[in-house]
């Protein structure tokens, strides 16, 4: 094992360290841009080959935010000088396109490219020379992050870690409860992830056979709304929607129980889609069994009850688990951590993102202090920040990532404000289909904007609610206010 270690047992300033940043995303990104503006040392590790794996897993998928909510500041002020221009504001990238448009370039930067290190997976982080347990001393010692690069395991001093790694690849699992489901670690050939590319390089893959999509997320829709135009192109094509509540309303956006109209073809395409038979739908299901075929070849059987107890067998062929995101914590079990138990989220970020009352267009920005650590100059940001809730916006976790570039340069006033506005109607829209026709269909209340549900039940809870869609819009958030884009 090699060793990056000087001065072993001293306490030294974070100027004097580099600033270790998890994760080549987005928010990584942005946060070594920001580190670099205030006089810091940012060093990036992405554990994929290249920048931004994650998002070029889903390259594929349309953002639910515009590009003006998607383009960091300080990132701007790095790409500006090499002569880069913004794409349309208002147009709605792919995962692709912020990464072939944006985060490459931004990543190619004289700045930035010599201070990252792709193919490198984080495997720990801890306090020089102590462990979890130990108090005494603790304060003020750097970092040791053990990293694993093509086999060589190398141990990293840093003065501060923020963690941007994410959630891609921590699915949560299909079974009730939090549990996986008996046979679900052996139905691995057939679980297709949350975000298949079902029109493209994936089609042989559905075409002519039968998935079921679990899920009722914004992953569940994208996924539902590709396998439906595809049954049109591909005779023989089934597809099977199963949700654990007992109404789609809160995806649809309007309907059985919303109080909003729909907000975009997103959610009124499905529900027609379920209507004409085209998707058949199982509510309140609860997956008790998969049973994978002897052949790879063969169908995997699903086994479950649904509403009022009755019993389902399914005979599938691919299974699209779109069942949210968790945190893998494993990496931080030796550094001391406040989250809250439910959300796994910073305890003092947890209550205004908690998905039983928030979506993402009611979480306020927020940066440093509601991110912070029992152990100082440690924080996990970005997407993982929001832990188990499904409300996080690029552009909070930008914010994020400048308030606490502030907090270590030691600018507390800077830290402190906010510096990001969000519109009344919050940015989590997407485009899926004619945008033109969904931006100008009216309702009672208007026309309807593209996205989903900001501004009234939100949640879990919006599962049962009913209100007008008159009812009035939250505050608008502004700056000096406390804070899912991709």
């Amino acid at each position: 094992m090699s060793e990056e270690l000087v001065g072993v047992g001293a306490s030294l300033p974070v100027q004097e360290l580099p600033v270790v940043v998890i994760g080549a995303g987005p928010v990584g990104l942005a946060a070594a841009a920001h580190l670099l503006e205030r006089g810091l040392e940012p060093l990036v590790l992405e554990a994929g080959d290249v920048v931004a794996a994650a998002v070029r897993d889903w390259g594929h998928v349309r953002l639910f935010s515009p590009w003006g909510y998607d383009v960091d500041a300080a990132a701007l002020r790095l790409l500006e000088p090499a002569g880069w221009e913004s794409p349309d504001r208002d147009a709605l990238p792919s995962g692709a396109e912020l990464v072939d448009s944006y985060l490459a370039p931004l990543a190619a930067t004289p700045e930035l490219a010599p201070r990252i290190r792709t193919g490198t997976r984080v495997l720990a982080v801890t306090r020089e020379g102590v462990d979890k347990t130990r108090t005494v001393g603790r304060e003020g010692r750097p970092y040791v992050v053990r990293t694993v690069r093509d086999g060589e395991v190398t141990d990293l001093r840093a003065g501060a870690v923020i963690d941007a790694s994410g959630t891609w690849g921590s699915a949560n699992p299909l079974g009730a409860a939090g549990l996986r489901a008996p046979g679900e670690d052996l139905a691995g050939p057939w679980l297709v992830g949350p975000l298949p590319d079902v029109l493209g390089r994936e089609r042989k893959r559905f075409a002519g056979r039968h998935t079921l999509v679990a899920g009722m997320g914004h992953s569940a829709a994208n996924t539902l709304l590709a396998l439906a135009q595809l049954r049109e192109e591909e005779p023989g094509t089934d597809i099977t929607w199963v949700i654990r509540g007992r109404s789609p309303a809160r995806l649809y956006g309007s309907g059985d129980a919303d109080g909003l109209p729909a907000r975009g073809l997103l959610g009124s395409t499905l529900k027609a889609a379920v209507a004409s038979g085209a998707i058949r739908l199982i509510r309140e299901f609860t997956l008790t069994a998969l049973e994978p075929a002897d052949d790879a070849d063969g169908p995997v059987v699903v086994t479950g009850t649904a509403r009022d107890g009755e019993e389902v067998r399914l005979e599938v062929d691919a299974i699209a688990a779109a069942t949210g995101f968790r945190p893998d914590l494993e990496m931080l079990r030796e550094v001391r951590l406040d989250l809250d138990p439910g959300v796994e989220a910073p305890a003092r970020l947890a209550p205004l993102i908690d998905p039983n009352f928030h979506s993402c267009g009611t979480v306020p920005p927020h940066g440093e202090q509601l991110l912070s650590h029992p152990d100082e100059n440690l924080y996990i940001v970005g997407m993982k920040s929001y832990g188990r809730a499904p409300t996080f916006l690029l552009a909070t976790g930008y914010e994020q990532v400048r308030s606490i570039a502030a907090a270590l340069a030691g600018d507390t006033a800077s830290a402190e404000r906010v510096e990001l506005n969000l519109p009344q109607t919050g940015v989590c829209s997407t485009d899926l289909g004619d945008r033109e026709a969904a931006e100008t269909a009216d309702s009672d209340c208007g026309p309807a904007p593209v996205g989903f549900p900001t501004g009234s039940e939100h949640g879990h809870s919006a599962e049962a609610a009913a209100t007008s869609c008159c009812a009035p819009a939250p505050p608008a958030v502004t700056a000096g206010a406390p804070s899912r884009g991709a």
